[in-house]
């Protein structure tokens, strides 16, 4: 069986792509980081969707992003609430952490190299990208080029892809990928900045629709990617 190493982050779109490359036949090593953000909420979600889907493997990278600080996620800076349309569309958000698809994608090469596995997935999409630089398709291509001349794996003649299969998806199409591949959206977490109560999904114009879809489903297709 072919493999592949999977960004998990336990967010919606890293759910959907660890459910994609499943129903694609891969085996699939899931990678999540504790990497000094603002909760572990992020984390304990990643192992239940591990759990969840069957995964081969689960590691969870310990690393402290916060000795460089320089995000809302790993500094003493407030996350934005009520961004504006034009906020979102334009310029980079206070949540940006500095090269950190950068830093996930080299850690799942290295693991990749180990395994071996010649597949990377990774949940980013360009529509929605909200202004993170490292979410765009030429930074995609950039590092899978990267990939093949900086490994050993690479220079021996094996060929590293990364793939985005959300990359052209808005929130509403992940949502509804996830609902039709039988995930149980309520095991995952997308929220920078929880209350007490839990994450503040009202914030998100796309999934009261979509919950309400997934919740009527899950009971009967949350363990259809396990059965396949």
């Amino acid at each position: 069986m072919k493999r592949a190493v999977v960004l998990l982050s336990g967010g919606i779109d890293s759910t959907t792509t660890l459910a994609i490359a499943i129903a694609e036949g891969y085996e699939t090593y899931a990678l999540s980081f504790d990497y000094g953000q603002r909760h572990q909420i992020e984390t304990e979600a990643a192992r239940r969707i591990a759990n969840s889907l069957g995964v081969k493997d689960h590691r969870i990278a310990k690393i402290d992003l916060r000795v460089f600080g320089g995000s809302a996620l790993t500094d003493d800076v407030a996350v934005p609430k009520q961004r504006s349309e034009r906020e979102i569309v334009h310029g980079i958000p206070v949540t940006y952490v500095p090269a950190r698809n950068t830093i996930f994608l080299a850690y799942a090469l290295a693991w990749a190299e180990v395994i071996p596995a010649n597949d990377i997935f990774i949940g980013v999409n360009a529509i929605d990208y909200s202004g993170y630089p490292d979410c765009r398709p030429e930074f995609i291509e950039a590092f899978e080029s990267l990939a093949n001349l900086a490994t050993k794996a690479g220079v021996e003649g094996r060929r590293f892809q990364i793939h985005t299969p959300l990359i052209k998806f808005s929130k509403a199409d992940i949502v509804r990928k996830a609902v039709d591949l039988g995930v149980d959206l309520s095991l995952t977490h997308s929220c920078y900045d929880p209350t007490p109560e839990g994450p503040r999904l009202r914030r998100m114009r796309f999934l009261p629709p979509a919950a309400k879809r997934f919740s009527r489903s899950r009971n009967h297709r949350s363990n259809s990617l396990r059965k396949k």
